[in-house]
């Protein structure tokens, strides 16, 4: 009688172990890895330009309660275009640089097992550089021209989802700024603010041409 009592609970605690280690979503003292990463380009042979572009969006977050998580993330860019005309004629070739920091904080709205919808709050910074080298057929010289620095701050919304493939590991769907206010200004001489507020509520009738899609881990 003895063994077959231990034998349940041998069974009972291995199930209940098992159980809790497929348990997907977040805990208070969880650490949260994600990114997304957007290469793209395309070669305009009619017209002779070439433009690419590459954004890579890493971010860490910790749990201070088992729903709510503050982070940091990064923003990192790049891009180019490129008139490539044949020699007698004038080209050029742009290129942009991005740098920046986000802090936000993260409250996970539900748990619904492998789906996790939340709600996301971010402030951040990022930074723009410009050089221009352009071809004069006319003159035959060339000029490289580097534009004066563009500063951007932001305070924007997003909704979106973890899908949990693995107890460890999910998919991020995120609706990016829905509600947000962005200041940018150039380091030229007497430049002035852009600002704008915005409320991208059509977001909801074009989820897959506005979301950013990722990766989430879980540590």
């Amino acid at each position: 009688m003895k063994k077959i009592v231990l034998s349940l609970a041998v069974l009972v605690t291995g199930v209940a172990a098992q159980a809790q280690e497929k348990t997907f979503g977040f805990g208070e003292g969880d650490i949260l890895l994600e990114g997304s990463l957007k290469a793209n380009t395309q070669d305009d042979k009619v017209a002779t330009l070439k433009t690419s572009e590459f954004n890579f969006t890493p971010k860490a977050g910790y749990f201070v309660t088992d729903k709510f998580a503050v982070g940091l993330g990064l923003n990192i860019g790049s891009g180019k275009e490129e008139l490539y005309s044949d020699v007698s004629e004038d080209n050029y070739v742009e290129k942009a640089s991005t740098v920046g920091f986000e802090v936000f904080g993260r409250y996970y709205i539900a748990n619904l097992n492998r789906f996790q919808p939340y709600a996301e709050l971010g402030v951040g910074y990022n930074t723009s550089k410009y050089k221009t080298t352009s071809y004069n057929a006319g003159t035959g010289t060339t000029i490289t021209i580097d534009s004066p620095k563009h500063n951007a701050f932001g305070v924007n919304a997003t909704l979106g989802f973890n899908y949990f493939v693995t107890p460890k590991i999910a998919i991020n769907f995120a609706l990016s700024d829905l509600i947000g206010f962005n200041s940018a200004k150039s380091d030229a001489e007497g430049a002035k603010a852009t600002t704008d507020f915005h409320a991208n509520i059509n977001n909801f009738n074009n989820f897959f041409d506005t979301a950013t899609f990722g990766l989430t881990f879980k540590l």
